[in-house]
């Protein structure tokens, strides 16, 4: 009470894990604030209702910048002690002015995402992934076969892929090898959700990690791991208008619509 107090609102995907990890790496700036002014101490309220409540007490709508991706933490730091609370909410950016606030109460945004099935995968097992689809909540509002092009399977290959040419020349050889099927899929967070189905890259880790994951089920090894999932917000919407430039047939899904704006 005796020293003044920042207070922050702060937004990011992931934002509770993200700033807890944040403030357990940081730990030469702990020791400093702790020999200084006392133990270092941090409280986190781990629910959307008390981040609510905290975020009423602090802030009004008129202290919060729009326009950014709603993902909300909000930060008191003092000198002896954090307070941190946060509320994943979505991941999707808004062009226009809406309250913050209402974000909060809402609850995650109903989002996007391209899965794309790699040549081998879908024709095999199409039916199990499209019922492993409809067990999480997706629904398919868009759905084509395609043969990649060279440039075009370039273009989904990360960067760490793109350094070693061995490694970038086997990709681009298997995705152009067959017909590949491109699913758009939609439901909250749709993004990190497909993601966390899909595992890592590659199925021996994944199947280390959980034999359950569709890479570890699916994939064969490294380069033939079955499935792409767009690895971001921005990705997904760029990967939206590469596969599906005549649109998507669900009314209530704004992505596209946000980003032209």
């Amino acid at each position: 009470m005796s020293n003044p107090v920042l207070v922050c609102a702060l937004r990011r995907i992931n934002a509770i894990k993200v700033l807890a990890d944040t403030l357990e790496n940081l730990p030469l700036c702990r020791e400093k604030l702790g020999k200084s002014n006392g133990v270092l101490q941090r409280v986190m309220a781990l629910t959307p209702e008390m981040t609510f409540r905290q975020a009423v007490l602090f802030f009004t709508e008129k202290d919060f910048v729009t326009g950014k991706p709603p993902l909300y933490c909000l930060t008191c730091i003092s000198l002896t002690k954090y307070i941190c609370f946060s509320y994943l909410v979505g991941e999707t950016w808004r062009c226009h002015v809406e309250s913050l606030f209402s974000y909060l109460q809402t609850g995650a945004q109903v989002l996007c995402t391209v899965l794309l099935i790699k040549p081998g995968a879908w024709s095999h097992g199409l039916a199990r992934i499209l019922r492993k689809l409809d067990l999480e909540k997706f629904t398919v509002v868009g759905m084509k076969h395609t043969n990649l092009e060279p440039d075009l399977a370039l273009g989904l290959l990360s960067p760490e892929m793109k350094q070693d040419p061995a490694v970038l020349e086997a990709h681009c050889t298997y995705l152009t090898s067959g017909s590949a099927l491109v699913l758009c899929l939609q439901r909250s967070n749709a993004v990190k959700k497909l993601l966390d189905l899909l595992g890592p890259e590659d199925p021996k880790v994944a199947q280390a990690l959980d034999p359950f994951l569709w890479r570890a089920q699916y994939g064969i090894n490294a380069v033939q791991n079955g499935f792409y999932g767009s690895k971001s917000y921005q990705i997904a919407v760029r990967d939206m208008k590469l596969f599906f430039p005549e649109g998507l047939c669900c009314a209530d899904c704004q992505t596209l619509e946000e980003e032209e704006v």
